[in-house]
């Protein structure tokens, strides 16, 4: 494996954006760990109460800056976000000794983008995708593989227990389901962090304005700073 630079650019940059597409693309390119564009996400409900969890970071777009990732609308993350569309998340990649802090609000992705996604996905996580109501009880494991077989019996779909892996895709179409679909978390603060000898880690935060505007919005011009560990 490489050696990773260990420490912060001085001076730093003033868009801090392909910096952390950099990180992130290092960490895939490298595979330093299963699933390298894994992040927790923490949102908070309705009850002032936060949660956090693991989701799959899919894209960091540069301009106008905002990552990408997918889950139901419905689950308890989605709910959260309609009722306080506002994020915090995190990348931890030990191997290479960085992590990666990003805040900023939330909006749904445009239909036409998760649908493209959506296409693209293993058949069987489509069903699941489409079986799943994802935070809802259920009376047991066995009774949510079976939600699962029922859901490709209607759509048509063989079934995903029985099938052979190593079988090609079956020629059936499944819609994304409109619980389903992607969020743009668009970013107005992104920290940095290198781990140092003796702790005395490198730091750095960078934020800006975000001004809303249809579909999305509009950013203004990044201040940073260096922070001590």
């Amino acid at each position: 494996m490489r050696t990773f630079v260990q420490n912060l650019p001085d001076p730093l940059p003033l868009d801090p954006m392909p910096l952390a597409s950099t990180w992130l693309r290092q960490a895939w390119d490298e595979q330093v760990q299963p699933n390298p564009n894994a992040m927790v996400l923490a949102t908070l409900g309705e009850d002032d109460r936060l949660s956090a969890r693991v989701v799959l970071c899919k894209d960091i777009v540069l301009d106008p800056g905002y990552l990408l990732f997918y889950t139901n609308y419905d689950s308890r993350k989605g709910r959260e976000l309609s009722a306080w569309p506002r994020a915090a998340a995190v990348f931890h990649w030990d191997p290479m000794q960085r992590q990666l802090r990003v805040e900023g609000e939330v909006t749904r992705s445009p239909a036409g983008e998760s649908d493209d996604y959506f296409a693209s996905r293993p058949w069987r996580s489509r069903v699941a995708a489409c079986a799943s109501r994802q935070s809802e009880p259920v009376a047991s494991r066995q009774a949510l593989v079976a939600q699962w077989q029922q859901q490709a019996v209607r759509l048509g779909a063989p079934d995903p227990l029985t099938m052979p892996d190593d079988d090609e895709e079956p020629d059936f179409h499944v819609a994304r389901p409109a619980h389903w679909g992607g969020y743009r978390l668009w970013v107005d603060a992104v920290e940095f962090w290198v781990e140092g000898e003796h702790r005395l880690h490198d730091r750095a935060r960078w934020e800006r304005e975000l001004e809303a505007q249809s579909g999305g919005f509009r950013a203004g011009p990044w201040r940073h700073a260096r922070l001590q560990p």
